[in-house]
């Protein structure tokens, strides 16, 4: 594949040239944020690429390895790591110990981020029943969402190698914990372009009290090109910043300078073979043209009213239910991946405002409503059959009360052995469970999944063979699974 050089003198000059350039055509600095904030180099070197491949876009839409389940991603990433035990798990033999000393099977060798000596187990303080015609077990405080779990298929044996928030969310969304690697988003594009030329193809939406703790590492393209990171929407001001023509500077003179820029792009592509140059051009157009999608995108007010009721959504606001109505919106329109980030479900119980008796019912009123409405919205539209979701954090959380300053709340400390998520929609055989945990939701007795599986499952959705997709960077071909990575064929139509 393809890998950037170093800077010849000449890149670096054509880098200060055109910068004066974007000065003194009243784009300025807020112009030239724009570009950079859709992943748009000014200075970049050209595109190294396979002779036999002829770059004119970027992200045009490219043919899949084989046939493909689904088209695009939505991914609700709950941030912070939700309480498998609280949600998902259920363990009548950690109820009936509840308040009782832990086993000692369970802390032999075992390292915790918090708990210290010898913690006392902790059973769910909430309901659960089966729903649905295939007995789906799901906590009382999730009630839409056992509305639709004959579309879901639930994954209760998912594991992870990190035990911190950034280094897990970074792994989850990249395949390794370290910074600098590329997203699944970024892959996704990577390998399948987009279907639309006036959105980028990978957007992120973020809600909660905070930003993921992993950051933009979360959504970056590490060393593919930067025409395939995340674009972060908001759904309050501005939607993307820098959209809007400086003040001074009209349209008409925005058209005349984007203009003169392609002239001289043109011009200096009949001189140098390069075919970055196409891409600038195209990546430039489809930023003007997000003048006009973007906003009409972001106004959910001409939803209807039984829309919104379904959602929850407040337009205006800046909410995970407004951001789950404008994933669909996205997909709709042919964009490939949705990101939507709701942190603040790490409940460790120092007090009230993470505990799992008070803050854990809050975080799931704030998303259970709309992830589920978004799978109903989804298939009454016919786009579920094309459309992956997934729902999941980045690990779960321990059967032990964690009890740090022996604080009078409850709550549980982080937990990467044994945790859950969910799949739906395009490709997924709804209703079906994979995987065991043990008595105590601590450790996999069955069917253990990794975070590389779970990447080739998705990939393998849209037509990837996950081992295929590479990319050459510093003398290693690199892919999203790394050296691992199997499909789960159990959650499979």
């Amino acid at each position: 594949m393809s890998h950037y050089p170093r800077k010849s003198y000449s890149q670096r000059l054509q880098a200060i040239t055109r910068r004066h350039f974007f000065e003194q055509t009243g784009f300025g600095i807020g112009g030239a944020a724009l570009w950079n904030l859709l992943g748009l180099d000014l200075s970049a070197n050209p595109l190294q690429t396979e002779a036999s491949e002829s770059v004119t876009d970027p992200l045009r839409a490219k043919a899949s390895h084989f046939p493909n389940k689904a088209k695009n991603i939505i991914y609700l990433f709950q941030a912070g790591a939700p309480s498998h035990l609280d949600l998902f798990d259920f363990k009548p033999t950690l109820q009936e110990m509840n308040g009782q000393d832990c086993p000692e099977e369970l802390l032999s060798g075992e390292r915790f981020a918090f708990i210290e000596g010898v913690p006392k187990l902790l059973g769910s303080p909430y309901d659960f029943k089966r729903y649905g015609q295939s007995g789906a077990e799901l906590s009382e405080l999730l009630p839409h969402l056992s509305t639709v779990v004959d579309d879901i298929a639930f994954i209760k044996s998912v594991k992870t190698t990190q035990f911190n928030h950034a280094p897990a969310q970074i792994f989850m969304n990249t395949g390794h914990q370290i910074v600098g690697r590329p997203s699944m988003g970024s892959w996704l594009t990577y390998g399948l372009g987009s279907e639309n030329r006036d959105l980028p193809g990978f957007v992120v939406l973020l809600s909660g009290e905070n930003d993921p703790d992993g950051g933009k590492s979360c959504w970056a393209n590490g060393f593919l090109p930067s025409v395939y990171q995340g674009v972060q929407f908001r759904s309050q001001g501005d939607p993307v910043l820098f959209l809007t023509d400086p003040d001074g500077v009209t349209r008409s003179a925005r058209r005349n300078s984007l203009d003169t820029i392609k002239t001289l792009n043109e011009l200096h592509r009949k001189t140098v073979t390069d075919p970055e140059i196409d891409t600038r051009i195209a990546s430039y157009e489809m930023a003007y043209r997000m003048q006009t999608s973007v906003p009409e995108l972001m106004d959910i007010d001409a939803e209807p009213a039984s829309i919104h009721e379904m959602y929850g959504t407040e337009p205006g606001q800046s909410s995970f239910a407004n951001n789950c109505l404008l994933a669909r919106r996205l997909i709709e329109r042919g964009v490939r991946f949705v990101q939507l980030y709701h942190w603040g479900w790490d409940h460790h119980g120092n007090d009230s405002t993470n505990d799992i008796a008070t803050a854990l019912p809050k975080l799931c009123k704030e998303t259970d409503r709309a992830s589920a409405a978004l799978l109903r919205d989804l298939k009454q539209r016919g786009l579920l059959d094309e459309t992956l979701v997934i729902w999941g954090g980045e690990f779960g959380r321990t059967a032990m009360n964690e009890g740090r300053n022996q604080s009078k709340f409850i709550g549980r400390d982080h937990h990467p052995r044994a945790f859950t998520m969910w799949m739906a929609g395009g490709g997924i055989k709804g209703g079906t469970t994979v995987g065991r945990t043990d008595d105590f939701g601590h450790n996999i007795v069955e069917d253990p999944v990794d975070v590389h599986d779970l990447h080739a499952t998705a990939l393998h959705l849209l037509g990837i063979d996950h081992t295929r997709l590479t990319y050459r960077f510093q003398g290693r071909d690199f892919r999203l699974t790394d050296v691992a990575g199997n499909v789960i064929t159990q959650i499979l139509t």
